[in-house]
């Protein structure tokens, strides 16, 4: 039975590596996948979808105003699909989030997306507020903050270290830019809220 998975985490707890490691089991026992992801991160290169640990693999690139169900009907009119991996599902608007779970209900093929919670401000991002709401299995992957506890958070980091409390909500970025930490380490950051 198809499901529509949410893969959630803060930033650098490998995401994207479970994205392809689990893409990878499918595809070594003969199934095809298709693998998604934002048009504009290319941090990796346009249409590669890449993890820290210096693995990655193409993939078909997704905008605001791409239709994720036509496209994903079209992939599968080109042969079997197996599943489908979407990756950074925070940039996916609600509409989409809704095309993704129709084409897990109408096309049953399973959808796993992968993605950040929350932003530096501790908001929900539009696409994971859309997933917490309508996904059939949500999982967490856990990264740690510095004092070891579990990392629920994340801090934009100016490029003298400062940390930003405003700005834009959407900002590519690394480990040069984002830092995961826990709650009360992020409240201490930000000036506790």
């Amino acid at each position: 039975m198809a499901k529509l998975y949410f893969h959630y985490s803060t930033m650098n707890a490998g995401k994207s590596t479970l994205l392809l490691q689990a893409s990878y089991n499918y595809r070594e026992r003969g199934m095809e996948t298709y693998l998604l992801t934002a048009r504009f991160d290319d941090r990796a290169g346009e249409g590669r979808i890449a993890s820290r640990i210096g693995i990655e693999a193409p993939a078909d690139t997704y905008a605001g105003d791409t239709d994720l169900y036509a496209t994903i009907e079209a992939r599968l009119a080109e042969g079997p699909v197996a599943c489908v991996f979407l990756d950074e599902a925070q940039f996916l608007t609600k509409d989409q989030v809704w095309q993704l779970a129709r084409a897990v209900d109408d096309l049953a093929v399973p959808v796993m997306c992968y993605g950040l919670r929350v932003d530096f401000r501790g908001e929900l991002f539009p696409g994971s507020a859309a997933l917490l709401a309508l996904a059939d299995e949500m999982r967490e992957v856990r990264t740690i903050c510095r004092c070891g506890k579990k990392a629920t958070m994340v801090v934009r980091q100016a490029e003298d270290g400062r940390v930003l409390k405003e700005g834009a909500q959407v900002q590519i970025g690394g480990n040069e830019t984002y830092v995961s930490l826990c709650r009360r380490h992020w409240r201490e950051a930000v000036g506790d809220r």
